[in-house]
């Protein structure tokens, strides 16, 4: 069971995962940095299939180690429409193991997606560095 966060959104608003799970499974998507080209596609890829995870009653949420500001220029310049929060320390990233405590230059999150269910159970996981568009697909693949 996944512990019950609080994060910044892209607005500077807490959400608290307990309160996202009240509407339904949240798809928690960790990418690496908001505006990079491959997080650009996996994010964006997830806002294309806003229907789908609605469909099934569930909501994806990107979670990067980025600012509230760069994750409001993120959102912003994509129209996302879902959350995108900041775990500026890690922390939600280490608990899942999303970190990479190894790699040079910052970029400690790992490309990784996790289905949580209202239990704060997780139901499925999965990760690649190079299949952005996999991620979203797998997630609804998992939920249906």
């Amino acid at each position: 069971m996944i512990s019950d966060f609080a994060l910044k959104d892209e607005t500077g608003t807490v959400r608290r995962l307990s309160e996202l799970l009240e509407k339904g499974p949240v798809v928690l998507f960790f990418y690496p940095i908001a505006s990079s080209g491959g997080c650009t596609q996996e994010a964006c890829h997830f806002r294309d299939l806003a229907a789908e995870f609605a469909a099934v009653g569930a909501q994806p949420v990107g979670i990067s180690s980025d600012d509230v500001a760069a994750q409001a220029t993120f959102a912003g310049a994509h129209s996302l429409g879902y959350p995108l929060l900041s775990d500026p320390d890690h922390a939600v990233a280490k608990e899942l193991g999303a970190y990479r405590a190894w790699l040079p230059g910052g970029l400690h999150t790992r490309r990784r997606t996790y289905v949580i269910g209202q239990d704060r159970e997780i139901l499925a996981e999965f990760g690649s560095e190079t299949q952005f568009q996999a991620h979203a697909d797998k997630a609804l693949a998992a939920l249906r």
